[in-house]
């Protein structure tokens, strides 16, 4: 049974200072395990992925750092906000991104969260941190790149720059 849901994306969570500090390698889409008020609480949008990270523990991935906001209407039920998630990868995934990680110098980030198709999903990346002369390079890039696309944009319309 097909639903307009399967292919949608609804974003809950961005950690976007994870683009900032880190150099993404690879991303990975992970399912993950939740309580009945933590995804409540996700549907609500109270969740905060600033400090999240995630580690290998028994061959299995686990988020740590999480913070999922307690269910307002939960009663003795509630889910602890900063508990250890399980996440949901297959077998060979998890194999690949362990040894990238041991290879040397990478993380496990987790970029966004979202529902697809009804299903809780974290976009975790494997990524190496920026070192502050890497993050300022970065920026003078991304500058850089915005002030050509202007440039390109006003010569396409016709008009000069107004110097």
């Amino acid at each position: 049974m097909s639903t307009s849901r399967d292919g949608e994306r609804t974003l809950v969570a961005s950690n976007r200072k994870a683009r900032h500090d880190y150099t993404i390698l690879k991303t990975y889409e992970a399912g993950i395990v939740l309580a009945g008020t933590e995804v409540k609480s996700l549907r609500a949008g109270r969740v905060s992925l600033v400090d999240a990270f995630a580690h290998e523990r028994d061959g299995e991935i686990m988020l740590y750092g999480l913070h999922i906001a307690e269910y307002g209407y939960g009663t003795w039920t509630n889910h602890a906000p900063r508990r250890t998630r399980k996440l949901l990868l297959r077998r060979v995934e998890i194999g690949r991104i362990l040894a990238q990680i041991r290879e040397g110098g990478f993380t496990l980030v987790p970029l966004s969260m979202y529902f697809s198709g009804g299903w809780a999903k974290v976009e975790l990346a494997v990524a190496k941190g920026r070192r502050s002369y890497d993050k300022r390079q970065a920026l003078a890039a991304r500058d850089a790149d915005r002030e050509i696309a202007r440039e390109l944009g006003r010569r396409l319309k016709g008009r000069s720059r107004p110097d």
